[in-house]
């Protein structure tokens, strides 16, 4: 009797699954602490701008000097919270692309191991069974196509996230530029 079912070429699929979420675990938890990294080096940048800022308060002698004093220390927070944003959404954003390159790949490659069982299975089945692989290679086209067109809204929907960081940061960029003016 022929093989319908190719048992090995879907074990090599799931073990090539395997690999890929381990190397996805590894690079999650390098984001993971390169993210740690970054909210500490925050934190710490955050704590000496307000010791300077606490610092340059207590030297005002003159309204003018507080004035003056009160104009710049609003800066330092802006741009250390749009770096640190900025800097997130790229550790984000590398994380789903990479997920989503894996993932397209795998993909691929089952979609191609499906087809090639089905067509080895269509060989070997019996006369009047037509039907049903049109039928089931049918359901493999239209979960295709669905596959498809969800990949293609995720990444116009990370295409427009990216706008929206990008117009974030210009406009916090011009805020800094207001308050510097300002000062």
């Amino acid at each position: 009797m022929t093989q319908i079912f190719n048992a090995e070429a879907f074990t090599a699929v799931f073990k090539d699954n395997i690999e890929t979420f381990s190397s996805l675990a590894g690079s999650a938890f390098k984001r993971a602490e390169r993210l740690v990294a970054l909210n500490l080096n925050a934190s710490r940048a955050m704590l000496e701008d307000s010791i300077t800022s606490t610092r340059a308060l207590l030297a005002a002698k003159t309204p003018q000097d507080l004035s003056d004093a009160q104009a710049t220390l609003l800066q330092p927070a802006i741009e250390g919270t749009v770096a640190l944003a900025r800097s997130a959404y790229e550790l984000a954003l590398e994380a789903q692309q990479e997920a989503a390159a894996l993932a397209e790949s795998q993909f691929a490659e089952l979609h191609k191991v499906l087809a090639s069982s089905l067509e080895q299975a269509a060989k070997s089945a019996p006369a009047g069974s037509e039907g049903v692989f049109a039928a089931i290679k049918s359901v493999v086209a239209a979960n295709t196509s669905a596959y498809d067109s969800l990949n293609k809204a995720a990444k116009q929907a990370a295409e427009l996230a990216q706008a929206n960081v990008s117009a974030a940061t210009d406009a916090a960029t011009k805020v800094v530029a207001l308050i510097k003016k300002a000062a």
